[in-house]
């Protein structure tokens, strides 16, 4: 009988994991539109999941979860508000007070969630934050990512990242972000740390910083519809359309990146006839039509990047030169060294894997904790012929991989190389 109700605790600990990381910026958004107190909502929405790990083993997972969520933590912040205004007497939240403690029903879970995730979008991304701190306060609010993950997602570390996410959720209550889509006037300055926060979005779920999956599906799509409600509002934006192509072109291929086994599968030996041509199709006519649009943004190119990928009929097909070339402008734009470290292999294929390796190896002060970095370098040293150089160097990138998938990979190299040392 233990194990029995431990098995359901434990399932009901994974289904309610699943339904955070898919629904969690919904939930959210629907409590701040109600609430309009970002740390409040946080704060009841956590305790809220609390709840549910106490009473869902027992009775069961609710057939609508997510209502059940906003329902519980809308109650748990009208407990807190009521413990706030007992004591304070402060007439703004006594009036919030008696405005949630009316008759409710679930009507507003019919309201279009796209505008309470675009208030929530742009309050995070509110000029009043730094850039880096409006990125990070959004991937954690819309994705309930942690700060260890949204850490890795900038190369910094787990405790800096925490103090990042507190201070910029201090900045909004103490300089009264508003919960709104800002005027037209304002959104050419806004939309910028918007993108950036939907894309980064994207790069968590595409390549999972941690666990068994190469690609988080639900991370993917809830950027990429993001992107589309982004595109809709902003449709003649071609960042818009370059950052929704790029998004596009890569998940195109991710039936292909694992194979049977779940092992990882390299774009070079992955089955083209799996990816998406819709997808495809889709993305390389909204590139295209960006890049028309005169001089390409960051997005675009590497949308264009993506397109020169995902257009090449083999692997040995692919336009290196051409790729070579549109990195160079994309480095012209964004001169960061992990654009520096694509350039550096997209020239080892143009070029000669010696060429590649010469442009790597000046990036390792900048990138010495970025295991790609150093799994590139060490796929570059086996091409140049020094084995146990490559072999070394495999062993530093797993050394700092987190994902599983990702690892296995990395042990095979090494057994490979090993075996022909």
């Amino acid at each position: 009988m233990t194990w029995v109700c431990s098995r359901r605790v434990d399932q009901a600990r994974v289904e309610l994991q699943t339904l955070i990381r898919e629904h969690h910026g919904w939930v959210l958004a629907r409590l701040v539109r109600q609430l309009h107190d970002l740390e409040l909502a946080q704060d009841a929405l956590s305790r809220a999941i609390e709840a549910a790990l106490v009473q869902w083993p027992e009775g069961g997972v609710p057939e609508a979860p997510r209502a059940w969520l906003v329902r519980t933590a809308r109650n748990k912040a009208i407990d807190e508000i009521r413990r706030r205004a007992l004591w304070a007497r402060k007439s703004d939240e006594v009036a919030l007070l008696e405005g949630l403690e009316g008759p409710t029903t679930d009507e507003f879970d019919d309201v279009p969630i796209r505008d309470d995730m675009l208030r929530l979008l742009f309050t995070c991304c509110h000029p009043a934050l730094a850039e880096d701190s409006r990125v990070a306060l959004t991937l954690q609010v819309v994705t309930g990512l942690q700060a260890d993950e949204i850490a890795r997602a900038f190369l910094v570390p787990t405790a800096t990242m925490a103090q990042r996410l507190v201070r910029a959720k201090r900045k909004i209550r103490d300089a009264g972000v508003p919960y709104r889509v800002p005027d037209t006037a304002e959104l050419g300055d806004r939309i910028d740390g918007v993108r950036a926060v939907v894309y980064l979005l994207f790069n968590e779920g595409y390549s999972a910083t941690q666990g068994d999956a190469v690609v988080r599906h639900e991370l993917c799509r809830h950027a990429i519809a993001l992107g589309e409600s982004l595109l809709e509002i902003f449709s003649d934006d071609g960042e818009c359309a370059g950052l929704l192509a790029l998004m596009l072109l890569h998940e195109s291929r991710h039936g292909a990146r694992q194979d049977a086994a779940g092992e990882l599968v390299l774009l070079a030996d992955q089955d083209r006839g799996q990816w998406d041509r819709a997808q495809i199709e889709r993305g390389t006519a909204l590139v295209t039509a960006a890049l028309r649009r005169g001089v390409p943004g960051p997005y675009a190119l590497q949308a264009a990047i993506a397109a020169v990928h995902a257009n090449a009929p083999q692997a040995d097909q692919t336009d290196w030169v051409q790729l070579a070339g549109l990195y160079d402008r994309l480095l012209a734009l964004v001169p960061t060294p992990v654009v520096a470290l694509n350039r550096a292999v997209a020239l080892a294929f143009a070029r000669g894997p010696e060429v590649g390796l010469r442009e790597i190896e000046a990036l390792g002060e900048s990138l010495a904790e970025y295991f790609l970095f150093h799994s590139a370098r060490a796929d570059l040293l086996r091409r140049c012929g020094r084995v146990d150089e490559a072999v070394v160097a495999y062993h530093r990138a797993l050394e700092l991989c987190r994902n599983l998938a990702e690892q296995r990979f990395l042990r095979r190299r090494i057994a490979e190389l090993s075996a022909r040392a």
